[in-house]
């Protein structure tokens, strides 16, 4: 016999608010099984959200951590004997909690390792649980959000869980793009020398096809940077095309396009050099070619390399070439199904390549490697749907046939509303028998009702859904159907760490930008006083030499707030500057992250850093009165 103490650091469950019992215990136990094997126990059931229990046999630590998690809590221990087997059980119930950022609900299980030979299955659950996570990592909350409330969590594949790197992706689309311009649409050869600048331009642009613009605008639909190709617009310019109309241009199609997701920043950066090459060399293009007809080139040709798999033909090669390997995305899956979650994949990509790029994924297996592919990948999945077709996917109204995927041969099976269709004539045991399959299902096409109808879900607003698309994710899934959505931006990485590294120079500008307005309102009220006051002789030139030296002042201080503030632009990005700020403004990309994303990160890996079980809460919202009312 062996004594256990609930403070045993050997193994440790540490409850939250809503897990905490309110008493320790001290056992004594036969400490048989040994302890290494109790993640291969847990990781096999799905525990439930408000009652689970663990074998008595197990030497267990759980702390209550006082002020640590504030929350009011209420548990009892109940001793339930079955099968001979002693489990200890603790059933609880929370009531709101404090607003504290320490209050996480965290379950840590320490010094073990998971089936995958991880070392930690779940890094929010890890012995280092409960520090401040790094602020590039974090996630960041719009709308309030309780996990417990979601049972299913859905994924895009391309950018979202598969992370491409832009300087060799990218730069592929680009050639292929431009090769397409050249052998199939009859653009000049010159094009051929030309090469990628994959820095250059940024997501959240809008191309004005029409003039051959660039526009970078913020949330009022104002244009505060503009190129023509990639000459920068005056200010005078900028005002007579853009700020002279009463009603204000919606900047949608059919005139503007949107950059609104990675895969469109190369054929933006072409369709830049497009303008310049045709306004530098007018003969060489065709008069019947205009700035429109060349976008519709481009994007013709950007089809073209897709339909005919240049692309994906290159990246099933090289995988590790062009997508960013990422091992957490396998402990995230498994701790969301752990918590009793559904989890679902929703791609545009179609079957032979969504496996491709998953398996590399999930094993770092390629189609040449000395692994290869294989489908086991599906099991960290309930439902698969391939050639989604996306925005149209999430209209229930939308007729697309569902077709079931045979993975191995990846023959289509029609279905009727994801049941598989024997054959008339041949009652096809194999498909009936797949049917009765309770693993995970791979399907083509069809339309959010049947995804709802293979997951079981009766409220749109239980599912969560993980994209990096705007408006081919997040916003026609947030609109049409109510789902709750979580928007990942690569780029916010970056951006939130230079934001703390500049905080110092970016309070500097807020001074300048006030000692300004102070200067202005002395200047507007000599004015004042000059023009309707009945000042002597003497004191209206002393005015006139202080108003001189005040508007003096004001340029200088005008001059050094515009150059300080275009460095400190120039710091995110030397064309665009900050990705979610147009000026003093929120962009026009940062207004519909706000809108239409719940939640927003830099990494879908993010997640695992917090609880599944989170309740996510938005900071507090402040109007211009309020801001001024706080310390700076």
């Amino acid at each position: 016999m062996s004594q256990c103490c609930f403070s045993n650091p050997a193994f440790s469950a540490t409850f939250p608010s809503c897990f905490a019992p309110s008493i320790l215990l001290s056992l004594e136990y036969d400490s048989s099984p040994p302890l290494p094997c109790l993640y291969n126990t847990l990781s096999t059931m799905r525990l439930s959200k408000r009652h689970f229990s663990l074998p008595l046999s197990l030497c267990i630590s759980v702390f209550s951590h006082g002020s640590r998690f504030p929350g009011k809590l209420q548990a009892r221990r109940e001793f339930l004997h079955s099968a001979g087997a002693s489990r200890l059980c603790f059933t609880s119930s929370m009531e709101e909690q404090q607003a504290s950022a320490l209050s996480e609900n965290v379950v840590q299980f320490h010094s073990l390792g998971s089936k995958d030979g991880c070392e930690a299955p779940h890094k929010w659950s890890s012995p280092g649980a409960g520090k401040k996570i790094d602020i590039s990592k974090q996630i960041f909350c719009n709308r309030s959000l309780n996990m417990r409330n979601i049972i299913a969590v859905g994924f895009d594949m391309d950018y979202t869980l598969a992370q491409y790197k832009s300087e060799t992706f990218e730069s592929l689309a680009y050639d292929g793009t431009v090769r397409k311009l050249v052998y199939d649409l009859g653009y000049p050869s010159e094009l051929l020398e030309w090469t990628f600048d994959w820095n250059y331009m940024v997501r959240g642009l809008v191309l004005d096809k029409k003039r051959g613009n660039i526009l970078k605008m913020d949330r009022h639909k104002y244009v505060k940077v503009a190129y023509h190709g990639f000459r920068e617009l005056s200010k005078e310019d900028k005002t007579d095309i853009y700020g002279s109309s009463l009603i204000r241009d919606s900047y949608d199609e059919p005139d503007y396009a949107l950059i609104d997701t990675l895969f469109s920043l190369a054929e933006a950066y072409l369709f830049a050099q497009l303008v310049d090459f045709k306004d530098s060399n007018p003969e060489k293009i065709s008069k019947d070619i205009d700035y429109a007809r060349m976008y519709k080139d481009v994007r013709a040709a950007v089809d073209l390399c897709h339909r005919d798999g240049t692309l994906k033909q290159m990246v099933a090669k090289e995988p590790h070439r062009y997508i960013n390997e990422d091992t957490t995305i396998v402990p995230l899956i498994k701790m969301i199904r752990d918590s009793g979650r559904s989890t679902f994949l929703v791609t545009n990509s179609l079957w032979d390549y969504t496996n491709i790029v998953m398996n590399f994924l999930c094993g770092g297996r390629t189609v040449h490697g000395p692994h290869t592919c294989n489908f086991d990948w599906l099991q960290y999945f309930d439902v698969v749907i391939t050639g989604s077709a996306k925005p149209g996917f999430f209209h229930e109204e939308s007729r697309a046939n569902l077709f079931e995927v045979e993975p191995q041969s990846g023959m289509l099976i029609n279905t009727d509303n994801g049941t598989p269709m024997p054959q008339v004539g041949d009652p096809s045991p194999k498909i009936l028998l797949k049917s009765k399959d309770k693993g995970c299902r791979v399907f083509q096409g069809g339309n959010v009702g049947h995804l709802h109808s293979l997951l079981s879900i009766e409220s749109s607003s239980h599912v969560l859904y993980v994209g990096d698309h705007i408006y081919g994710d997040i916003l026609r899934s947030k609109k049409v159907l109510g789902w709750r959505t979580m928007l990942v931006v690569p780029e916010l990485e970056k951006e939130v760490e230079l934001l703390w590294e500049l905080r110092d120079m970016r309070k500097q500008l807020i001074l300048m930008r006030n000692e300004r307005d102070s200067v202005e309102d002395k200047i507007h009220h000599l004015n004042w006083s000059q023009k309707f006051e009945d000042v002597s002789e003497n004191d209206n030139q002393e005015m006139l030499a202080a108003l001189k030296d005040l508007e003096s002042k004001r340029d200088q201080l005008r001059l050094s707030h515009q150059q300080a503030q275009r460095e400190c632009h120039q710091k995110f990005h030397k064309v665009w500057g900050q990705l979610m700020k147009t000026g003093y403004q929120s962009s026009r990309f940062a207004h519909q992250v706000e809108r239409f994303a719940c939640l927003y990160t830099s990494q879908v890996s993010n997640l695992r850093l917090y609880s599944p079980d989170k309740y996510y809460r938005p900071s507090e919202d402040f109007m211009s009165h309020e801001f001024h009312l706080l310390p700076l």
